[in-house]
């Protein structure tokens, strides 16, 4: 049974049943039975449903919006870009895959050689409740130009999200089964991955839960991509623009309630403006409007479920007991609901757990460092890789200083995001393995060399 609770108000919205081992079984036959009509297609052909698909999302915005503020808090604010931001994802993969996989010619002792990018199969994208629409939608635009099909195993907090988004394509005039949702629970996962109907793997979630899947489908020999958690770095010279750094940093600090793998959660400050970018993050974290994440003024919605907000709350504690400042927040809220303040944690160094664990909410963690040589040292210092943000006035030396930072991704003077693109990706424990950009669609092809005499 897949529960869904509603983190404003902590009661059950709704009970569905999860799909039995032999119906998991039929649903991944329909999508692999899919498979050679849609790859038969054209280009052109599948970037039209793409298309409808995206303009079946527009449509839809406002009340997908309303799923996820119900289903894992996200406020409608920032729901309704992201239904956008899905839907983009869906035309600009329409607009370039073909170009993005034309056959690439290559010399040789060949009279031609080339290479041609051809699809896998049917995939499996096993999906977290973050970001429903857009993770769900930077899995499946790009597969789905490729030629591939999908199936769709979203997290049980959000099926009614998941459902949707299944709907969506009907919708659409899509033709049927090429994207299956899946709705089961976690324990039947390794079932369906190793399905021999399943080609390939995508994940996105925690390192723990990342680790599990990349064994079982590399047991399989089935190829994966991870997207796995982040502890980001964030530095901040003493050059740097400190107004624009401190927007940003609490900007992408407090998106989704701070629950977003890319966040800026480790900032990183020169000692000589320290004590003047502090306020400057505590201003901005205490302006901050929490509440129902139904109302369009809240800013701050709540954690999405109890376990992540006393998780949370734990890390919190731990780090203020080592010996770090709480100048904001750090108090567990007596209230209905999953809501966290925004906290702000000073003085912490790498020994402390707010700076060695990833914090999945509304809490920064500031470090004083000597230099840009400290700077990069501490960034470094983590199990994570995934995205890093470098602000300062010297933009020549931050493209050299951005080489030694040990992420997929680095933003200079700017906010790390994902961007349908850019690849977008980890090293270490955040994973393996590209999304978006024309690097994300040539995961699940088959690159094909033909030699030709």
């Amino acid at each position: 049974m897949l529960v869904a609770n509603n983190p404003f108000t902590g009661e059950t919205i709704a009970e569905y049943p999860s799909l039995d081992a032999e119906q998991v079984s039929e649903r991944i036959g329909q999508a692999h039975s899919a498979f050679e009509s849609w790859r038969s297609k054209s280009f052109a052909e599948r970037a039209d449903v793409l298309k409808a698909v995206a303009a079946e999302l527009r449509k839809q915005k406002p009340a997908m919006a309303k799923l996820m503020a119900d289903e894992m808090g996200k406020p409608v604010r920032e729901g309704e870009p992201e239904v956008e931001k899905a839907a983009w994802c869906s035309e600009y993969y329409a607009e370039h895959a073909e170009a993005y996989l034309t056959a690439e010619s290559l010399p040789s002792d060949a009279s031609h050689s080339y290479v041609c990018y051809q699809p896998l199969g049917t995939l499996l994208g096993i999906l977290p409740w973050n970001a429903p629409l857009w993770l769900a939608f930077r899995y499946l635009a790009p597969a789905l130009m490729a030629g591939n099909t999908c199936v769709m195993k979203h997290d049980p907090n959000v099926p009614a999200s998941a459902q949707a988004i299944a709907d969506a394509f009907v919708a659409a005039g899509a033709p049927d089964n090429i994207m299956v949702n899946l709705p089961v629970e976690t324990s039947q996962v390794e079932a369906a991955i190793r399905d021999p109907r399943i080609a390939a793997v995508s994940f996105t979630g925690s390192a723990g839960a990342g680790a599990k899947v990349a064994a079982v489908a590399g047991s399989e020999i089935k190829p994966t991509v991870l997207e796995l958690g982040g502890s980001d770095p964030c530095i901040v010279l003493a050059d740097a623009d400190l107004e624009s750094a401190a927007d940003i940093a609490v900007l992408s600090r407090i998106i989704n309630a701070g629950q977003s793998c890319i966040a800026a959660k480790r900032i990183l400050v020169e000692q000589s403006v320290v004590d003047k970018f502090i306020p400057m993050l505590k201003e901005r974290l205490q302006a901050l409007k929490l509440g129902d994440p139904q109302n369009p003024d809240t800013q701050i919605g709540p954690i999405a479920r109890r376990d992540l907000q006393l998780n949370l709350h734990r890390q919190v504690s731990e780090t203020v007991d080592a010996g770090a400042i709480c100048e904001l927040g750090g108090e567990l809220p007596d209230s209905a609901g999953y809501f966290y303040p925004p906290t702000l944690l000073t003085g912490v160094t790498p020994s402390m757990t707010a700076f060695h664990e990833e914090t999945f909410g509304p809490v920064m963690a500031v470090t004083a460092v000597a230099d840009i040589d400290e700077a990069i040292a501490l960034a470094n210092d983590s199990a994570y890789g995934l995205g890093a943000a470098i602000w300062t006035a010297d933009v020549a030396s931050a493209e050299k200083w951005a080489l030694q930072i040990d992420t997929g991704q680095v933003a200079i003077n700017g906010i790390v995001k994902t961007d349908p693109r850019l690849p977008s990706g980890g090293i270490k424990g955040s994973g393996y393995g590209r999304e978006l950009g024309p690097h994300g669609i040539k995961e699940f092809v088959n690159a094909k060399q033909v030699w030709v005499k």
